[in-house]
C-alpha cells in the first residue's frame, strides 16, 4: 500500500511511481523499458497502457472528480476500492471473464490489471459492423454466474451481509445512477443534453405520466431491492472483444441491487446499437443484416442468462432462499421449478424496465453513447435516437405484457422501420 498522499499519475510519472512494485514489473519488465500512453476515454478515470520489455499492463486510477464534467463535480477516490473488490469477486464467480488484477493501491486509488492483447471496446466494434461469434452466450453466462453466485440463492448469509454492508458505501456512484438514469431524463435537469430535432418527442416523454411513474417504480427497485452484487454499469463500453473472445471490465459502480438491472442495461445497449446502425453503415442491405445480428445477439444474452441461471438454480442453490429442504428433499422438485420460473419472470420484468430507462438516459441525459454521438448528420442522428426513445418507452410501459425476447426483437424491428420525426 502506498504511504504517500494521493497524486494523479501522468505518462511521465508512471515508471517512477510504479517501477518498484514487483507485481507490475513481473508483467511489464524493468521500468526503464516502459513506454506509457494515457488511453482513458470514459467519463471518470485515468487509464494508462504500460508497455515494457516483457509485456503490458493496464493502470487505472480514479480522479477526485468526474472526468466528463471536471473539478466542478467532485467524486471520492474510494470508487477504486469498490472496483477492485468487485473484480476479485467476479473473477471467483465467473472465472476467466474479467481481467486479472495484479496490484491494488488504496491510497493512490489505482488498480493494475491484465492487458487484454488485441481486444477492443465492444462499442467501437459494433459501430464498425463487426460480428463476434458466441458473444451473447458469453455475456449471458457472465450475468448469470456473477448475479446468482453473488446473491442469497448461493452465498452464505453472513458473508453476503458483510458484502452488502461493504458495497452499500458506494454512495456517490449509486447517486449518479439513481439520478442520471431514473430521474434526470424525465425533466429539464441542468446537465441534460439532446439533439434539438428531438424536442417534440422529448416534450411528449416528459409529459408522459405513466412513463414517469414507471421510471420511479424502477428507481425504487434499484434503491431498495438488494438482491445481488451488480456490476452496476454493464454496457457495450464495459466489454472488450477480440474475435470470439470477450472480457468484462470497469465494475466501479458495483453495488447491491436487483438481478435484472445488469441484464436490462446490457440488452439496452445492444438495442441502441441496432437503432444507430444507419448512422455507421452506408449500404441498406448491410444495415438490415447487421441490425438482425445485433438483435439476435441481444436475444442470445437473455436466453443464455436464463439457461445458465437454471443450471445454477438446480446445482448451486445453497443459500437461504428456496432451500432444497423445502423442495427437493421433500420429493417436490416441481415446487423448486415453479419457484425458479417465478424468479425468472420477475427478473425478466425488471430487466425490461431497466432496459427502457437506460435507452432514454443515453439520449436525453448527461452521459451519451458513441453510437449516436458519432453520427455527424444531425437529422440522421435524430431519427436513430427517436427510434431508441420510442422503443425504450414501449419496453418500460409494456414490461408486464411483453413475454419473451422474440416479442422484444419483433417490437424492435417494427420501430426500426418507422420515422418518428
Amino acid at each position: 500500500m502506498s504511504a504517500t498522499p494521493y497524486e494523479a499519475l501522468t505518462p511521465e510519472t508512471v515508471a517512477a511511481r510504479l517501477g518498484d512494485i514487483v507485481a507490475v514489473s513481473a508483467h511489464a519488465g524493468a521500468p526503464e523499458t516502459w513506454q506509457v500512453s494515457e488511453v482513458g476515454d470514459g467519463n471518470l478515470n485515468l487509464v494508462f497502457i504500460v508497455t515494457g520489455a516483457t509485456g503490458q499492463v493496464i493502470v487505472k486510477q480514479a480522479l477526485p472528480y468526474v472526468r466528463l464534467v471536471g473539478e466542478s463535480w467532485p467524486l471520492p477516490l474510494k470508487r477504486a476500492f469498490f472496483e477492485y473488490n468487485a473484480l476479485i469477486r467476479q473473477a471467483a464467480r465467473a472465472p476467466g471473464m474479467v481481467p486479472e488484477v495484479y496490484h491494488y493501491d488504496d491510497a493512490q486509488a489505482l488498480v493494475v490489471m491484465e492487458f487484454l492483447t488485441d481486444h477492443v471496446i465492444l462499442r467501437q466494434s459494433l459501430m464498425q459492423g463487426i460480428r463476434h461469434a458466441g458473444l451473447g452466450l458469453f455475456l449471458g453466462r457472465f450475468c448469470a454466474q456473477t448475479l446468482f453466485r453473488g446473491s442469497d440463492l448461493s452465498m452464505e448469509t453472513a458473508e453476503r451481509k458483510r458484502d452488502l454492508a461493504l458495497f452499500a458505501d458506494n454512495i456517490e456512484l449509486c447517486d449518479i445512477t439513481e439520478n442520471l438514469v431514473f430521474s434526470d431524463p424525465y425533466f429539464a435537469a441542468p446537465m441534460n443534453r439532446h439533439t434539438p430535432a428531438l424536442d417534440p418527442i422529448v416534450a411528449m416523454l416528459r409529459g408522459d405520466r405513466d412513463l414517469k411513474v414507471a421510471a420511479q417504480h424502477l428507481k425504487a427497485a434499484f434503491a431498495n431491492n438488494a438482491e445481488t452484487l451488480l456490476h452496476g454499469d454493464l454496457h457495450t463500453g464495459s466489454v472488450m472483444v477480440s474475435g470470439d473472445k470477450a472480457r468484462v471490465i470497469d465494475p466501479e459502480f458495483a453495488t447491491y441491487g436487483p438481478i435484472g438491472f445488469d441484464v436490462g442495461m446490457l440488452i439496452a445497449n445492444f438495442l441502441m446499437a441496432a437503432c444507430a446502425v444507419p448512422g455507421h453503415l452506408a449500404d441498406t442491405a448491410e444495415q438490415a443484416s447487421y441490425q438482425e445480428w445485433i438483435l439476435a445477439t441481444a436475444a442470445e444474452v437473455w436466453d443464455s442468462f436464463a439457461q445458465e441461471f437454471t443450471h445454477l438454480w438446480r446445482n448451486e442453490r445453497k443459500g437461504i432462499l428456496y432451500q432444497s429442504t423445502l423442495f427437493e428433499d421433500q420429493n417436490d422438485a416441481l415446487g423448486a421449478e415453479q419457484a425458479r420460473l417465478d424468479r425468472l419472470a420477475a427478473i425478466w420484468r425488471d430487466a425490461l424496465g431497466f432496459c427502457g430507462v437506460e435507452m432514454h438516459r443515453r439520449i436525453l441525459g448527461l452521459a451519451h453513447i458513441a453510437e449516436y454521438d458519432q453520427i455527424a448528420d444531425d437529422t440522421l442522428r435524430a431519427r436513430c435516437e427517436a427510434r431508441g426513445l420510442m422503443l425504450g418507452r414501449a419496453l418500460v410501459i409494456g414490461r408486464d405484457t411483453i413475454r419473451s425476447m422474440a416479442d422484444v426483437t419483433d417490437l424492435a424491428r417494427s420501430i426500426l422501420g418507422k420515422d418518428y420525426l
